[in-house]
């Protein structure tokens, strides 16, 4: 596998080695596919697909060397090959073809602080993945989840201590920027779709979302909740 040159160190230098590397599998998994599906014999020895940062990839036997100077793709994508369907076989490879840049990266960014490894996160979540441009799927817009502090209007917020505390303020003023964002998140109970106006609560076990009406629960008795279970998972844990 080519090393570069210089190592990439900063967030920038990291970004600009991912989206290199990234445009190469691309290339290989989404232009240059009956070449690459040649390549990948499954007579052969354990094959791997790597992408350089300068965006030609190559598909090779593993480095020898142990431990290997950057993480390794996935081993043996060829012995799959004739036993999927080409178009499975192509999106198996994508989404291991995406772990691997994920982890190539923040090998590189291991030094980084924290606020760095979220803006080099959030860089590289701005771009479709591999398994998407394979597979020409569309990014699905995010939902929100329980950690985000997002409970819509009048809904409540998680603090460090385990405390469940109401926050309008918070949430009155992210509701109009929340309400597009969510618009795809459905109610786990009656199906319907997010709503701004209504109060919303998350189950801190399967993080799905509800009515705070369909559930049962007031903003004022979700003050008083530590952890919050749905209705389903509590069924669960008594059958248990």
């Amino acid at each position: 596998m080519e090393i570069p040159s210089t190592t990439p160190k900063t967030v920038e230098e990291i970004f600009k080695d991912y989206t290199a590397r990234r445009a190469a599998l691309v290339r290989a998994l989404a232009h240059d596919v009956d070449e690459f599906y040649g390549l990948c014999d499954p007579d052969k020895e354990n094959l791997c697909l790597y992408g350089h940062p300068n965006e030609t990839w190559e598909v090779v036997l593993p480095v020898e060397e142990v431990p290997p100077e950057l993480p390794e793709p996935a081993l043996g994508i060829n012995f799959a090959r004739d036993g999927m369907n080409r178009k499975d076989w192509l999106s198996l490879v994508a989404v291991h073809s995406d772990s691997w840049l994920l982890s190539v990266a923040f090998y590189f960014g291991a030094r980084l602080n924290r606020n760095e490894r979220k803006r080099l996160f959030s860089l590289m979540n701005d771009l479709p993945t591999v398994f998407e441009v394979v597979t020409e799927r569309k990014p699905v817009k995010e939902k929100p989840s329980v950690d985000s502090g997002s409970r819509s209007q009048g809904s409540s917020k998680r603090s460090n201590d385990g405390q469940v505390k109401s926050n309008p303020k918070l949430a009155e003023q992210s509701c109009e920027e929340d309400v597009d964002e969510h618009s795809e998140t459905l109610c786990g109970s009656c199906g319907e779709n997010y709503s701004a106006d209504e109060f919303w609560i998350g189950c801190d076990i399967c993080e799905r979302w509800y009515h705070g009406k369909c559930v049962r629960i007031t903003p004022a008795k979700a003050d008083s909740i530590k952890q919050y279970k749905c209705p389903s998972c509590s069924m669960k844990k008594g059958r248990q």
